[in-house]
């Protein structure tokens, strides 16, 4: 019994009929698929940052540049930099640092807080022989230490977002007022990271590349940095003692000698003596120049080379004299008002944890 109600004979050519659709939609579809294929395997992939840099006639010569003085293999430097990105942060960051902006009743608002003394004094007590054993092997204060580490990453917590790799491509290729410095810069980090055994793409650090606890810049890493732990690695990324004792190898190299005044608040009794403030951080002038001209320095020898500083503090115009370490610490930075803040925080720091010392021992031995 038929209980479909159709009409058997003409099955055969419905089948037929059938059979021929479905071969035809499976070709159709099978060619579709295959077109697709050889569109994801055939075409290259475009990677946005290899158009931004690799593309470019200055950057191909960098490259070349590279090959020639420092043996890289070109493919190699280009599939790196066809990885870097153009941060437009980045450039908008360097346009305005802090240094230029700020007077100084502002900037030291910045760094010299109760947080980061409080800081300073648990980042000592938890590296107390580690910053022992630097201020011993280089002369340098144990306070300095710590304070160049608080004003630069609060003791290791905020070392930096950017991936050095592209901070200094941005700032090397698109950056023309210090184009030249960056690109050197890159070409450190490129030496560095070949020597290190480091991946160049993985390194974080600031805007402007700098890195680790302390912020070394790739050719500070290169010719100061130190294997303080004597592990084999020189690593101030992430290895506290090899930065305490990187920091403090640094100052040293700069001239540090640990002498009792870093620098002294002064007065001028010849106002006339301004004209010789903020010439700079070189050392210019002698004590006893300073005070032929009206300068009122407390406490230093005539012959001690010397340098004058006006700084608008809240109360007013200061007027400072730095000496020989304090020319030392604007190694580090070439601002007189970042010296004057890492000064005043080693000395908050160092009051601090004299006091917190002086307590612990009356509370422990009454």
């Amino acid at each position: 019994m038929n209980i479909t109600g159709s009409d058997t004979s003409k099955r055969p050519a419905i089948d037929r009929a059938v059979s021929t659709l479905c071969s035809t939609v499976r070709c159709a579809v099978l060619g579709l698929l295959l077109s697709l294929t050889s569109v994801l395997v055939f075409t290259p992939v475009v990677n946005a940052a290899e158009s931004v840099y690799t593309d470019r006639e200055d950057v191909q010569d960098y490259i070349a540049s590279l090959v020639d003085e420092h043996g890289f293999q070109a493919e190699e430097v280009r599939l790196l930099l066809a990885n870097a990105e153009r941060k437009q942060s980045i450039l908008d960051a360097i346009s305005k640092p802090a240094e230029r902006t700020l007077e100084w009743k502002d900037y030291r608002k910045i760094f010299l807080t109760s947080d980061r003394i409080e800081r300073g004094v648990t980042f000592w007590q938890d590296n107390a022989e580690v910053l022992a054993r630097a201020e011993s092997t280089y002369g340098v204060g144990a306070q300095y230490i710590v304070a160049i580490i608080g004003v630069e990453t609060r003791y290791g917590k905020h070392m930096g977002k950017y991936r050095v790799l592209d901070a200094l491509a941005t700032l090397g290729f698109d950056y023309p007022p210090r184009a030249k410095f960056f690109r050197k810069e890159l070409t450190e980090y490129l030496l560095m990271t070949r020597e290190e055994g480091m991946d160049p793409r993985a390194q974080l650090g600031s805007y402007a590349g700098a890195m680790g606890f302390g912020q070394f810049i790739s050719s500070s890493f290169r010719a100061y940095a130190v294997d303080f732990d004597g592990d084999g690695v020189r690593d101030i990324l992430r290895n506290k003692t090899d930065a305490i004792g990187s920091v403090a190898n640094y100052f040293k190299r700069h001239g540090w000698r640990g002498d009792s005044q870093v620098i002294v608040p002064v007065a001028l009794q010849d106002p006339a003596a301004d004209k010789l403030a903020n010439q700079g951080e070189a050392l210019r002038h002698t004590v006893g120049a300073l005070r032929a001209q009206g300068v009122v320095v407390p406490c230093a020898d005539n012959a001690a080379k010397a340098a004058l500083f006006r700084m608008e503090a809240a109360a007013g115009t200061q007027y400072w004299v730095g000496l020989n370490d304090f020319y030392a610490i604007t190694r580090y930075n070439h601002s007189s008002m970042y010296a004057l803040a890492v000064h005043q925080l080693a000395e908050a720091i160092a009051a601090a944890r004299s006091t917190s010392t002086a307590l612990t021992n009356a509370t422990e031995n009454p």
